[in-house]
């Protein structure tokens, strides 16, 4: 049998309410790290759909300028979805037209993040105690406009209260039209194994819940240990979810896109991004967001993300050090400059050794 063949299926389509996104390989939203230059990397690479970084309802409804720009596309986003997090309905429905300014392509609710500061407003996985609020937030934006709701939950608050199935009962009879799952509990946060089996028991229970004539197809999302191309194969392919998001497997390695799509459709094994692709990448998306935030700012934000690009390199040690103090886009230049040299091959040759 043709690899190529075989594995085509688990990369396709999805049609969220109306819209028709071009492939099932998302990014998730991530607050510190989704912003609209990282955004635009992944999606220059190969992501088929990102989210912007968690956004407050009540700083829309206030018209903070810093939450609004959150909100603004990025270079190359054609589609993207707003990610909100709130505790109740009064503060959607006052938050609503600032959200639909930035036209989102859909409107993503929050109901997963495990943050204390978030969770004891009572929005993020707080809500997941409370399924009747999750309705009525999915009911309300529905009801308010036309652009698809999609909802992200997890298994439960913690092993004893496990209620994705209620979660999710909740958000599909308001109407929404996606359901994401972190198959791990608020309690466990990102520590021990993402359970992956009720990712798949999630799918099953979304197919029967939905399966009137009248009903119409909600595609289920999973995320939870997506590190390479392989973890991705594996989840779609053990589980039937519609497709995956990428949330810590895609910081300091956007390249994840791309090589899953090769994968997925081609059978081919991903080789590590080179030393050249590396630098050339965190570069241009250096250059991005110092456009958003100013060259100072960007210099210092950009050190997590380099953190995270420079896993595995040979004397990476070093130019992390450099990039301490670095200011100017030119003090970057200089660091990848003195990496490249240090390795001292053939640049087109040079892989990570480990990006694991």
């Amino acid at each position: 049998m043709d690899t190529s063949t075989s594995l085509n299926h688990l990369w396709h389509p999805v049609t969220i309410g109306k819209v028709v996104i071009p492939g099932n390989l998302f990014l998730a939203p991530l607050a510190g790290y989704t912003d609209r230059s990282f955004r635009s990397i992944c999606r220059s690479l190969g992501a088929s759909f990102t989210y912007t970084e968690m956004v407050s309802a009540e700083g829309i409804a206030r018209k903070s300028h810093n939450t609004e720009q959150l909100m603004v596309r990025g270079e190359g986003e054609e589609q993207f979805s707003v990610q909100i997090f709130m505790n109740d309905t009064s503060v959607v429905l006052r938050s609503l037209s600032g959200l639909l300014a930035f036209n989102p392509t859909v409107i993503d609710i929050n109901c997963g993040c495990p943050v204390p500061k978030v969770i004891k407003t009572g929005a993020g996985s707080s809500l997941l105690r409370e399924p009747g609020k999750i309705h009525d937030i999915v009911r309300v934006i529905k009801d308010h406009c036309d652009v698809p709701v999609s909802v992200k939950i997890r298994t439960g608050w913690d092993a004893g209260s496990i209620n994705y199935h209620e979660t999710a009962d909740a958000a599909l009879s308001a109407g929404a039209d996606m359901l994401t799952m972190h198959a791990r509990t608020r309690t466990m946060g990102y520590s021990g194994k993402a359970d992956w089996e009720a990712l798949a028991d999630l799918k099953r229970f979304v197919v029967s819940r939905t399966s009137a004539p009248q009903d119409r197809h909600v595609p289920v999302f999973g995320s939870g240990d997506l590190f390479t191309p392989a973890d991705a194969q594996r989840m779609l392919g053990q589980t039937g979810v519609d497709g995956v998001m990428f949330a810590r497997g895609a910081i300091g390695n956007p390249f994840i896109f791309r090589d899953t799509y090769r994968l997925l459709t081609m059978g081919e094994t991903a080789f590590p991004a080179t030393l050249l692709e590396r630098t050339e990448v965190m570069r241009r998306h250096l250059v991005l967001l110092s456009a958003d935030i100013g060259e100072l700012s960007a210099c210092r934000d950009m050190r997590k993300h380099a953190v995270s690009y420079l896993k595995g390199i040979p004397y990476a040690a070093q130019t992390k050090q450099e990039l301490v103090h670095a200011r100017t886009i030119a003090d970057y230049e200089k660091a990848f400059a003195d990496l490249v040299g240090n390795n001292g091959i053939a640049i087109q040759e040079l892989t990570l050794q480990d990006d694991t």
